[in-house]
């Protein structure tokens, strides 16, 4: 917000920032780049319906199991949402980007520079067990991530934050680290989840630690119940004390929501026939393309729909381990990615839905396209000059994804793989197997968690096994991927995983695909390590306007394809869902969320048709 100058005196309603004292902002938000969308008198989000009815029930489905309810510790598996009881400070929404709204705040504090900012805190905010919240439990909370919180997070919010002070019961200043840059700092401290001192000193929980108490937090929902590993309840708090602020009119509506916890895909499609639960996002395009053709469906008591997303794609890809030597030489790894062939799998095996990822930051402005602009040139050149990126990303294309003809073997990609392997040093022996100079085959390992990847995973697999490498697909529980997948073993080959990006991005870049926090991340599998992209990122997280913000975005997205750190999968669009015929939702969704926990609600009158016609239990 525009920080409003001494000798303007005029106060008028519904300005979304008020000078406390000369350089000072006082507002009820903040954005990264330009004004907030909503004044600070609004009555509720434009996306919502604020007389939606209270009441029902929403379940969706959790993949394997779970053993705890700590979503912050990388031991043990936490259940879905089990950080659903905590707020934070400020609120991101669903139609605005880079803005964040006051939650557990009534205003914020902050100077032009961002050097640091002051939280003014609700004083009826209140914990799920009616205890008051306090600036001493949002320092606790602070404290706790920076000591105990993941590896990589802790060392990067370290970088940034000078101090945490408490200045009153309802007052916290966050001062900021000299150097580093300030824009996103206020949003990344307001982000923040806020847990209650009190109890978690009382109950002996441990940040680190898995557990099955939850922590206590301020959110809409308590746990219900639990059965461990299979099914978890959340439950509406009819006491919340935030329930009547603009920012949560029509939202948190049902009473309860459930996950309902299935072995495999195939599995938990068969619960959702038979009503065991009642929202599917469907993420296999076989059986959206032929398995809802059952009774339910046909009679339009399922409602199987595409709803519009405006959201980038996920960045889903085979990630390829960078920190085993096999993938240390470029031409191994785009030989790698040459071998996938999703032109042949979107026909055959996907009915066409998909379409395919390209860049990071995919199905967004910020997508690197074509050759560089001027902008981007601008940013990059100091880098080719200090040798740290060849001098072709100045003039070359942005790296794509490799296109494949109709079958599933691809020769004319198989001869550009076998030259890349050969001029990397991997030969073809007598066995049809690649070893480099000490004998060693290239062998590598997919890891999969899910038989419904197998028709995806074993043709993929033989296609690599025709350029030589010794490829296999090994199929483990989830448990064991998610144990073989963290930091420090990082123990695999190949693993399905996601290029992570933001629409605003800023210091998460560090944790994502920073050097710094490459061997401690859990977001970094691939354990990137580019000096070129340290560098960028640290210009995104300094850009100071959003068309400075977008030209080095694309920059570094240029820089990370040309790393072929990954073999990049596929996206949808459009959401696809289908969900039992008794919850509603506004007429016109937000471009980023879907919002079915969220501003959705229940009609008890469809609900009660439904068990009649004994459609649901």
């Amino acid at each position: 917000m525009q920080a409003w100058r001494t000798g303007l005196a005029a106060v008028a309603l519904g300005l979304a920032a008020l000078p406390l004292r000369a350089e000072v902002v006082v507002s009820h938000g903040i954005s990264t780049f330009g004004d907030l969308k909503y004044p600070a008198d609004f009555k509720h989000l434009e996306y919502v319906n604020p007389a939606a009815p209270k009441g029902g029930e929403i379940s969706i489905w959790g993949f394997g199991g779970f053993d705890s309810m700590n979503p912050y510790s990388v031991k043990g598996r936490a259940a879905g949402l089990s950080s659903i009881f905590l707020e934070t400070i400020l609120e991101s929404v669903s139609d605005e980007v880079g803005s964040a709204y006051c939650l557990l705040c009534e205003t914020l504090e902050y100077p032009p520079g961002r050097e640091w900012v002051i939280f003014n805190l609700r004083p009826e905010a209140k914990f799920s067990d009616g205890t008051p919240l306090t600036a001493e439990d949002v320092r606790f909370s602070y404290q706790l991530f920076l000591e105990k919180g993941l590896t990589d997070f802790r060392a990067v919010l370290a970088q940034q934050v000078e101090s945490a002070e408490v200045l009153g019961p309802h007052r916290i200043r966050f001062t900021f680290k000299a150097g580093f840059p300030t824009r996103d700092l206020p949003q990344t401290v307001g982000g923040l989840p806020v847990l209650s001192q009190a109890y978690y000193t009382a109950k002996g929980l441990d940040l680190e630690e898995g557990s099955m108490t939850p922590f206590l937090g301020s959110a809409p929902y308590v746990l219900d119940r639990v059965n461990v590993g299979q099914t978890v309840v959340y439950r509406r708090n009819p006491d919340y004390w935030g329930k009547d602020l603009p920012i949560m009119q029509g939202r948190s509506n049902f009473d309860r929501i459930r996950l309902e916890y299935y072995a495999d895909y195939a599995a938990a499609f068969e619960g959702f026939k038979g009503g065991s639960y009642t929202f599917r996002d469907e993420a296999s395009s076989v059986s959206w393309a032929t398995g809802y053709d059952f009774p339910a469906v046909q009679n339009g008591q399922v409602k199987k729909v595409e709803l519009p997303s405006g959201t980038m794609a996920t960045g889903q890809a085979f990630l390829m381990n960078m920190r085993r030597a096999k993938f240390a030489d470029p031409r191994v790894r785009e030989a790698v990615g040459l071998m996938f062939n999703f032109e042949w799998s979107n026909a055959t095996l996907f009915y066409g839905i998909y379409e395919r990822v390209n860049s990071v930051w995919e199905n967004s402005d910020l997508e690197a396209t074509g050759v560089p602009g001027a902008d981007e040139v601008a940013v990059l050149k100091p880098l080719v000059d200090e040798g740290l990126l060849p001098a072709g990303i100045l003039t070359d294309e942005a790296v794509m994804a490799p296109v494949s003809g109709d079958r599933q073997l691809d020769r004319g990609n198989l001869r550009k793989a076998n030259a890349l392997l050969d001029a990397a040093g991997w030969t073809t022996g007598a066995d049809g197997l690649r070893r480099n100079a000490a004998g060693e085959t290239l062998k590598l390992e997919i890891l999969n968690d899910s038989q419904t990847f197998d028709r995806v995973f074993i043709p993929y697999v033989a296609n690599l096994r025709q350029a030589g490498i010794d490829a296999v697909m090994t199929r483990i529980d989830n448990a064991q991927l998610e144990a073989r997948e963290r930091p420090p073993a990082y123990d695999f080959d190949i693993v399905v995983g996601n290029a992570r990006a933001s629409l605003i991005p800023g210091p998460e870049l560090k944790q994502f695909y920073g050097s710094a926090t490459a061997d401690v991340s859990a977001f970094n599998l691939m354990g990137l390590k580019s000096p070129a992209a340290d560098k960028l990122i640290d210009l995104v997280i300094a850009a100071k306007t959003r068309a400075e913000m977008e030209a080095r975005t694309r920059a570094l997205d240029r820089v990370l394809r040309a790393e072929r750190f990954w073999v990049p999968q596929w996206y949808k669009a459009v959401h696809t869902v289908a969900y039992y015929d008794m919850f509603e939702h506004p007429e016109t969704l937000p471009p980023y969320g879907r919002g079915e926990l969220d501003f959705w609600w229940f009609n008890a009158d469809k609900a009660e048709a439904l068990k009649a016609a004994g459609v649901l239990r």
